[in-house]
């Protein structure tokens, strides 16, 4: 069914915002605003981190990233160090084939990044990055284990909004049809704005086009 829901979200553009509708206005993923505008990406979560001022963990899980996927990074105790910076997003999303990347946290080389006009989300940018030594300390097993309970293997829908995650309880024939439905639902409120020259209270509040 993940497959399903992804397919129908590509071929019909639904937006990150009518995907948090369909999550009863829940899911946006935060600290991750899109640094290149115009991309809208969707695909399967894989999930990784970087801690302790190094993205040592970073460069070891990337190896095990897949075509289609949007990477997604936490940071732990790296303040506002870049996480990483353009060899890392050109290896992931040239050679690993990654659908976006995500960092929840800052990254460098931003001329770069602007230029080749990757599809990244983040949480800003900085010239001062992680190191690559291993870590000293890693975070709690029980904080990396709630973290990728959440996230691996979920859905994250990007566009400039920002990005949403539809969590795996939600991979289900139901919330593919609450897609459909909302997007039945824009086209016919759009209708009402562009052709029958109806008020938005009306079409949204007072929903006149069910009592046709």
């Amino acid at each position: 069914m993940k497959a399903e829901i992804i397919d129908y979200i590509r071929r019909n553009r639904v937006s990150a915002t009518e995907v948090a509708d369909c999550l009863n206005k829940t899911g946006e993923l935060t600290a991750a605003d899109a640094l290149n505008r115009g991309h809208f990406r969707v695909g399967n979560v894989h999930w990784m981190y970087a801690c302790d001022r190094s993205n040592w963990t970073v460069h070891e899980q990337a190896q095990e990233v897949q075509p289609g996927d949007v990477v997604v990074v936490d940071a732990f105790g790296c303040g506002r160090r870049a996480i990483f910076g353009d060899l890392v997003s050109k290896y992931l999303l040239l050679y690993r084939q990654a659908e976006a990347l995500v960092v929840r946290g800052t990254l460098r080389d931003a001329p770069r990044l602007i230029r080749e006009n990757w599809p990244v989300w983040c949480d800003g940018l900085t010239p001062i990055g992680c190191f690559n030594h291993k870590p000293k300390k890693l975070p709690a097993k029980s904080t990396l284990d709630r973290h990728r309970r959440k996230l691996h293997g979920a859905i994250a829908v990007c566009d400039d909004s920002g990005v949403v995650i539809i969590e795996k309880k939600h991979h289900t024939k139901a919330f593919l049809k609450k897609l459909e439905h909302i997007e039945q639902q824009e086209d016919t409120w759009y209708d009402c704005i562009d052709r029958r020259k109806w008020s938005t209270f009306k079409t949204v509040c007072e929903k006149a086009y069910l009592k046709d």
